[in-house]
């Protein structure tokens, strides 16, 4: 397998691997429907033995008390929006299709600046984690696209 191979079905594993987390969370939300959800969310950070005054279980916490009756549909619609272009990105990249280089390497930089806005804020292992990761992703679909002659893509 070459290197491009190698690397690109690499991005593609994160992709899709984003994609099935994003659906879990979406059939989570379809099964939550219609229950409390932010009181499903104080449960589950208590279970896992986390601090809910910390900073992500209380950002899920926040933010499963500000989804209702009405919109829990409209969120799951797009958490399965987001796992339909995730999933379409790791085959397109998985099969070396010419548009998923460029597709994945503005999806990958569009997130770069809310990043480093959240390692500003909250800098943790987390955050610095996925800014890496995502520079790394980015870095390797440019050097692609730059060194690899317009006939090979």
């Amino acid at each position: 397998m070459s290197e491009k191979l190698s690397g690109l079905r690499t991005i593609a594993i994160l992709e899709a691997a984003k994609g099935g987390l994003a659906f879990i969370v979406a059939l989570g939300l379809h099964a939550l429907a219609g229950q409390n959800l932010q009181l499903v969310a104080e449960r589950l950070v208590t279970h896992l033995h986390l601090n809910p005054a910390s900073h992500y279980p209380n950002v899920l916490i926040t933010a499963a008390a500000q989804v209702s009756d009405k919109n829990v549909n409209i969120v799951a619609a797009g958490v399965i929006l987001y796992t339909l272009i995730r999933f379409i990105e790791a085959y397109g990249l998985w099969h070396q299709k010419p548009w998923t280089e460029w597709f994945a390497l503005i999806s990958g930089a569009v997130y770069i600046p809310f990043e480093i806005r959240e390692i500003i804020i909250y800098f943790n292992f987390l955050t610095v984690s996925a800014l890496l990761v995502n520079l790394l992703v980015v870095a390797y679909l440019i050097h692609l696209m730059f060194k690899s002659p317009r006939s090979e893509r």
